[in-house]
């Protein structure tokens, strides 16, 4: 089956108002930038983002924050945004902040069919209230729930056109696991192969669960946080 679309305009074909959607990515790494652009520079608006952070102020989940199209941040942690910040703190955007690890294992678990798991991280913070506690092996345990969306929307660094994915260096973060856990998912990647063009034994993300895919260009990716040193003499 061919998942080929033309655009990152037609892979968000279906995307409403009100809709929960997952995206890939750490930091500025392995964003789908195009998908976040097109959702920018549409009027779709209400929604709940399940995503490791917000990007920063004017690239990535920013742009969104900054027109105000996102009720629900679910992340692990602010970043360099200064807007997510603001929206937070004023109580003009609800955030639910979760331990990284224990979000990364959500939406795997979300994608495997797994409703809920036990967890040490959180215990005894405001990230357990509420939440059913059990001890194992002598060390208490919340119960966390798998998170799903409706649409997740990756970035990989190479693909076909049956869906299958691979995906380069650390940019791998969070996509593979988000990759799973969406009712619809759209992959937008640096390279669009034929099928059968690709390694079997180099493939991370199986086509199975990807439904659109489409090739971007002139890529920005932009550095989140860059550290130099004086060149030595």
């Amino acid at each position: 089956m061919n998942k080929r679309v033309a655009s990152a305009r037609d892979a968000i074909a279906g995307i409403e108002s009100g809709m929960t959607l997952m995206l890939g990515g750490f930091g500025l790494c392995g964003i789908p930038e195009k998908c976040i652009n097109a959702l920018a520079d549409s009027d779709i608006t209400d929604l709940t983002c399940i995503s490791n952070n917000a990007g920063v102020d004017d690239f990535g989940l920013g742009l969104l924050l900054q027109s105000r199209q996102i009720r629900k941040m679910i992340a692990s942690y602010v970043g360099e945004n200064a807007e997510f910040e603001r929206q937070m703190l004023s109580g003009d955007l609800e955030v639910d902040l979760i331990p990284q690890g224990s979000l990364a294992e959500r939406c795997r678990a979300g994608g495997a069919g797994i409703p809920a798991f036990f967890t040490p991280a959180g215990y005894g913070t405001e990230v357990g209230e509420g939440k059913e506690v059990r001890e194992f092996n002598g060390k208490p345990h919340i119960l966390e729930t798998a998170l799903t969306a409706d649409f997740a929307i990756v970035k990989a660094w190479k693909g076909d056109t049956d869906g299958n994915l691979i995906y380069k260096g650390t940019a791998r973060n969070f996509n593979p696991v988000m990759a799973t856990a969406g009712r619809i998912t759209i992959a937008e990647v640096e390279e669009l192969v034929e099928s059968g063009e690709l390694d079997p034994n180099h493939i991370h993300t199986p086509g199975v669960f990807v439904q659109r895919i489409f090739q971007g260009d002139q890529y920005e990716k932009r550095i989140e946080q860059r550290t130099t040193r004086p060149h030595a003499r």
